[in-house]
């Protein structure tokens, strides 16, 4: 059995295939391909994880009519006619007998050349909106699998789309909140708040984190906190000492949580953006959250997934052009003061997530084989 997964752009295109491919290799002894965008995060991330990685010329649209913009969306027509012959030739070569697109540009000449041929096809979109490959695919694909039961009505044929939810790492689902807090030595039952800009840090975001933790030296650590700064770490370190906080009882600030299932496990809230994995993760584990989403995604997903959430009462929205260091600082210390708050929060998410997403998958895949 050979399946072709193709992915790329985000970790929150990557992950869920890299999870699915896991399950067919270990159940199947399936051969797995993955093919990706030439010069993308999946270069690095899909070796990583043990699986061949072939990949494809291909760059998005830009929507603006700047003659920067036109000269892009040039250059990405004749990507486009490029990328269709790669994909044929990989098609060829491999022999696929099902093809999975997650997400990312990459996806697009792929599963539209395995549709052509006949060969099974799925798309599986992780954010609550399609972006325009999820979407002009759908039309041509034999399913297509979304993580939330909104995201249905944006699609044209809504009988093909089901919803399945969003592959997690089972290493989210490892540990109970007190056998992560007594792993990580936190003592006593301060309630602990996590939070990260993601694997690069956010420059503005980590300024005003800076301000959260002077406001939080000042008032005593009133909870414990652990901040993934990325790369601001030195920035941000240098920062807090010019203020006065080298020491900070209770805070910890690191340049990278690489231990993220066992401190997210250890959370009562978390402070973060919003892009597709971490909402899937978060909703797994039914963890309380404020949402900042990154004002700089393409057709601003990260908006749309942050709501689906908060509309459940899930998590608080605040839109990064609301935020200051002492906003954050008096939201988050709100909601950690407020036990019965976070329980209602963790009931809605509960409510939403669809904890067993993985095998929901596999079985419609498994059905198209």
């Amino acid at each position: 059995m050979n399946i072709l997964f193709t992915c790329g752009g985000t970790a929150g295109h990557i992950n869920p295939a890299v999870a699915l491919a896991r399950m067919f290799r270990e159940r199947e002894g399936a051969q797995v391909l993955f093919v990706g965008a030439r010069g993308g995060m999946e270069e690095r991330l899909v070796p990583k994880e043990g699986f061949e990685l072939r990949t494809v010329t291909i760059s998005g649209l830009r929507r603006s009519l700047t003659p920067a913009a036109l000269g892009h969306n040039l250059k990405t027509a004749v990507n486009m006619a490029r990328s269709a012959a790669q994909a044929r030739a990989i098609l060829d070569d491999f022999r696929p007998d099902l093809v999975v697109g997650t997400g990312g540009y990459a996806s697009y000449p792929v599963v539209k050349a395995a549709a052509k041929r006949g060969i099974p096809t799925a798309v599986h979109e992780s954010n609550a909106v399609p972006g325009l490959t999820t979407k002009a695919l759908s039309k041509v694909c034999d399913v297509v699998m979304v993580g939330f039961a909104e995201s249905r009505n944006h699609y044209d044929h809504p009988d093909k789309v089901k919803v399945t939810g969003t592959p997690v790492r089972g290493d989210f689902f490892q540990y109970t909140r007190a056998e992560a807090r007594a792993k990580l030595g936190i003592p006593g039952d301060k309630p602990l708040l996590l939070s990260y800009w993601g694997s690069l840090g956010a420059e503005q975001m980590n300024g005003y984190m800076t301000d959260f933790i002077v406001a939080e030296h000042q008032e005593g650590c009133p909870f414990r906190h652990i901040h993934g700064a990325g790369r601001d770490f030195a920035a941000m370190t240098k920062d807090l000492s010019a203020a006065g906080v080298e020491n900070c009882p209770g805070v910890e600030v690191r340049e990278y949580i690489y231990d993220m299932p066992l401190v997210m496990a250890a959370a009562d809230l978390v402070l973060c953006r919003a892009g597709a994995s971490t909402v899937s993760e978060l909703s797994a584990i039914a963890k309380p959250a404020i949402l900042v989403p990154s004002p700089n995604v393409v057709a601003d997903h990260q908006t749309k997934n942050a709501k689906v959430l908060a509309d459940a009462g899930g998590a608080l929205l605040l839109p990064e052009k609301e935020c200051t260091g002492r906003r954050l600082y008096e939201e988050a210390k709100a909601l950690l003061a407020d036990a019965p708050r976070r329980s209602e929060m963790q009931r809605s998410l509960s409510a939403l997530s669809i904890p067993d997403a993985n095998e929901q998958i596999y079985a419609v895949l498994k059905a198209l084989l």
